[in-house]
């Protein structure tokens, strides 16, 4: 495993799933972790406390610019550097694709302020200083929704492929801050617990024949974050779904 004992990482939405699993792959790698949610507080101080590097807790939604900065701030305060910007944390809620009534304004803007939005305000808050570092990059959680017509609603898709290209561009343009991004498939998360249905759907037809764990996109994060010449890539992480798709 890649030493990355001293690099300073900011996971978000990092209280459970994805991210938790993201923030302990790095911590156990030697990273310094902050992590991060909206509202689970208690959840996010127990990953924080549970780490084996020094890490600290901060709350923050996404959605605001202002918090993103202060997010930031605080990890430069508190570590005076940061390396690796995990992007996780998102937001979305199943609408039928055919319904495009219930798809309201609401729910359309919510999608994008936290998965679009957010995520942008906080990479271009986190872009000056890791720019400073040794292999500053980004990895950012997108998904098959944004690769195929698919996805809990029109505006999850439409936002998580403005991930995608967001990803490209910035590794584009940004250099040499690495931008990557994982796009997983369906993952057994507290998210999707109850969407049985449709895990059970994606064991009979991918071919693996399971959904994906938080642990098989952590381990997907780690290699980006830790490979010094890949950048501009979406590795879609999803069992083989896509290629029956």
């Amino acid at each position: 495993m890649t030493d990355l004992t001293g690099r300073v990482a900011l996971v978000t939405g990092s209280s459970s799933g994805i991210g938790e699993a993201s923030a302990r792959h790095l911590a156990d790698a030697g990273a310094l972790v902050v992590i991060n949610s909206s509202s689970s507080v208690e959840a996010g101080e127990a990953v924080s406390q549970s780490l084996p590097t020094e890490s600290f807790y901060h709350q923050a939604d996404i959605s605001s610019n202002v918090q993103c900065q202060g997010m930031v701030d605080s990890v430069l305060e508190r570590f005076g550097r940061l390396d690796i910007l995990v992007n996780n944390a998102g937001w979305t809620t199943t609408v039928p694709h055919g319904d495009l009534d219930a798809l309201t304004d609401e729910i359309f803007l919510k999608t994008f302020e936290v998965n679009v939005y957010g995520t942008w305000w906080l990479t271009k808050a986190a872009m000056p200083h890791l720019q400073k570092a040794p292999d500053g990059n980004v990895v950012n959680i997108t998904s098959v929704a944004g690769v195929r017509p698919i996805g809990s609603s029109i505006a999850y898709s439409m936002s998580k492929a403005a991930l995608n290209q967001m990803t490209v561009l910035l590794a584009k343009s940004m250099g040499p801050v690495r931008v990557n991004a994982v796009a997983p498939g369906l993952v057994a998360t507290p998210w999707t617990e109850e969407w049985d249905d449709l895990h059970r759907s994606v064991a009979e037809k991918a071919p693996l024949h399971r959904s994906a764990t938080p642990d098989d996109i952590a381990k997907a994060v780690m290699a980006l974050a830790t490979n010094s010449y890949v950048t501009g890539e979406v590795m879609v992480v999803d069992g083989g779904l896509t290629q029956i798709m």
